[in-house]
C-alpha cells in the first residue's frame, strides 16, 4: 500500500513539472506575438491623436486670425513634441519589439510622415506633421517635449494672424493653469 502511495505521487509531480514545462513554451512563442500586437496597435493609436491634432491645427490655420481651438492629448507611452525650429509637431515612440514600417523608409499616412528605425534590441517609430505656418510655443520661437503622463496635456492652438506673409500658430498647454 506504501509503494502504491509514493507512486501517485511521483507521477502527480511529474505530471505538474510536464504541464508547467507545456505552458511555459506556449508562453515563449505566444509572448512575443502578443507584445509586437500592442505595439502595433500602439503606434496606430498615436497616428490617430497626431491626425486628430493635425485636424484641429489645419482648422485654427484656415479659420483666420483669433481662432482658437482646445484638444487634449493623452499619452501613456512615447513623446510629444512641438518643433518651433523645423514648424513641425509630432512623436517619438521607442522601445517597441518590431518597426512599424520598413526602417530608414517614411512613407505617408495622410498628413502624418512615419518613420521607423531599429537598434540593437529595439525599434523606434518617429511620427511627424509638417506645416508651412510659423510654429511657436508660448508665443516663442521655441521647442517642447511632452513626456507620458497619466493625465491628459491640454493644449490651445491659436492663429496668431499673418506677419511677413506667414501665417503663425501659437500652441500652448494649459494644464498647469
Amino acid at each position: 500500500m506504501m509503494k502504491r502511495r509514493g507512486q501517485v505521487w511521483i507521477e502527480t509531480v511529474l505530471y505538474t513539472l510536464i504541464g508547467l514545462t507545456l505552458m511555459g513554451l506556449a508562453l515563449g512563442f505566444v509572448m512575443p506575438k502578443i507584445n509586437e500586437a500592442r505595439d502595433r496597435a500602439f503606434v496606430e493609436q498615436a497616428i490617430t491623436s497626431l491626425s486628430d491634432l493635425d485636424e484641429k491645427m489645419s482648422s485654427v490655420i484656415q479659420t483666420g486670425t483669433g481662432n482658437v481651438r482646445q484638444t487634449e492629448l493623452l499619452m501613456k507611452r512615447g513623446e510629444f513634441y512641438v518643433d518651433a525650429n523645423s514648424n513641425e509637431i509630432g512623436m517619438i515612440l521607442r522601445d517597441l519589439t518590431k518597426p512599424y514600417s520598413e526602417p530608414g523608409v517614411e512613407i505617408d499616412i495622410g498628413r502624418i510622415k512615419v518613420n521607423s528605425s531599429v537598434g540593437p534590441k529595439t525599434s523606434t517609430v518617429y511620427l511627424r506633421a509638417v506645416y508651412s505656418v510659423n510654429i511657436t510655443y508660448r508665443g516663442e520661437d521655441m521647442d517642447k517635449k511632452f513626456t507620458a503622463a497619466s493625465a491628459p496635456y491640454k493644449l490651445l492652438m491659436e492663429n496668431k494672424g499673418s506677419s511677413g506673409g506667414q501665417i503663425w500658430i501659437n500652441i500652448d498647454e494649459i494644464s498647469n493653469r
